[in-house]
């Protein structure tokens, strides 16, 4: 049932948090025709399922599909399982690779699993843009791609940096936005949200749908979200992530160590906080009323409950204080067991220590990173230089960085 809340307090509800609505008169008179006719708006999110662990970043705009959701609307989440195989060229310096049939459809599925944390499966619609992409022929191509100049395409700034500079641009990847526009059209939505990196293909899918007689989509835009360290978007590649699927006590520490000036950030964009509140909490911690760690130890438990539950966020916290407060071993530590072929001459090297066994540590360079700046200890004991070999023992407790902790057992 289509929310009877004032259009007002709708798009109050709405805006939290985003960046551009284009145009935003057009998504009120949207709303307005949904409550009176009672037709949900349908709302598009495009996931190319190239990098299928979503984390708290991409759930900004999952969050803000699920407001939608709430206020009695419908989401389509369209896996691009064919425009992957052509590799979205945004942001791209050079061509994309491929990916195959195979890896779509493990990502495809591992998406599903996690974005339904989030929205509420009763009024979420999964589809797949082969179901029609793929039925063009080549002639059908040919009349898709006259409906677009290429002088707009090329108004991509990736494709003008490219040009510049004398770098190739493949065929197919100036086929990307109009493929994704063409999703636009098929699905007939209403709305299409994404990150700023997404403008150029959402807006062209809205010249599309004017092109095809349909009313144009509106397009919502969202920030994408800093990650722990406070400079870089959050990536997995960077390290500075939070998957919504890991553990309580992962998240809650995790959050510990953001920089303070990003708790703003994070409460608007990945809490339900109200607004006033969250000025409040950061007023306070400006004035010094209020301590800046216990305000964050409330985006953690915000946060953590959202994702596990209330119970497991207090928990954490409790656990989080335990160890980094009283400088106490975590309860439930892990054990890191050293095989035999690790070890040479009764001895381990450090950095196969934390890379190949512990696995604290994602390559040899990471290790020797951590190592030199004073993150490794191993009973206490600081390990300063990465050549080191150790002798090791069973019981032994290795510490990287803030959050890992290992116990280490002989096989």
């Amino acid at each position: 049932m289509v929310s009877q809340l004032s259009i007002t307090e709708q798009m109050e509800i709405l805006k939290r948090g985003t960046i551009e609505i284009v145009p935003e008169e057009e998504l009120r008179d949207k709303l307005q025709k949904s409550q009176k006719t009672g037709t949900p708006l349908k709302l598009k999110l495009g996931l190319d399922p190239t990098a299928p662990d979503i984390h708290i970043g991409h759930a900004v705009v999952l969050r803000k599909l699920r407001q939608f959701q709430d206020l009695g609307h419908e989401v389509i989440i369209l896996i691009g399982d064919f425009t992957a195989s052509i590799g979205d060229p945004t942001g791209r310096s050079v061509t994309r690779p491929l990916l195959t049939a195979e890896e779509i459809a493990v990502n495809a599925k591992t998406y599903e699993q996690q974005y339904c944390r989030i929205l509420d499966q009763s009024k979420t619609t999964v589809v797949f843009n082969s179901e029609w992409l793929g039925k063009f022929d080549f002639a059908g191509v040919i009349r898709l791609g006259a409906k677009v100049t290429v002088a707009r395409v090329l108004e991509r700034d990736d494709f003008a940096n490219r040009l510049a500079e004398g770098r190739p641009i493949g065929l197919h990847e100036v086929m990307y936005p109009v493929c994704q526009a063409y999703d636009s059209v098929a699905l007939k939505s209403d709305v299409e949200l994404g990150g700023m990196d997404q403008k150029f293909n959402i807006l062209m899918g809205r010249d599309l749908q004017r092109e095809y007689g349909q009313e144009p989509q509106v397009g919502m835009f969202m920030p994408i979200l800093k990650g722990l360290d406070g400079l870089q978007k959050m990536s997995k590649s960077l390290g500075n992530y939070i998957g919504i699927t890991e553990a309580p006590g992962d998240m809650f520490g995790k959050l510990m160590s953001i920089p303070d000036a990003l708790m703003e950030e994070y409460f608007e964009l990945c809490t339900d906080v109200c607004m006033s509140e969250v000025r409040e909490l950061v007023d306070g911690v400006s004035s010094g009323k209020l301590h800046p760690m216990d305000v964050k130890k409330r985006l953690g438990r915000e946060i953590v409950t959202i994702y596990h539950s209330k119970e497991e966020a207090d928990e954490a916290q409790a656990e989080f204080e335990r160890v980094f407060s009283n400088r106490e071993i975590p309860t439930d530590i892990e054990i890191v067991r050293v095989p035999e072929s690790a070890v040479k001459d009764g001895k381990v090297w450090i950095v196969r220590l934390l890379k190949d066994v512990s696995k604290f540590a994602a390559t040899n360079s990471d290790a020797r990173r951590l190592i030199e700046q004073g993150g490794v200890t191993l009973d206490n004991e600081k390990i300063t230089d990465p050549n080191a070999e150790l002798e090791l023992e069973t019981g032994m407790i290795l510490h990287v960085g803030k959050l890992k902790f290992g116990k280490i057992e002989i096989e």
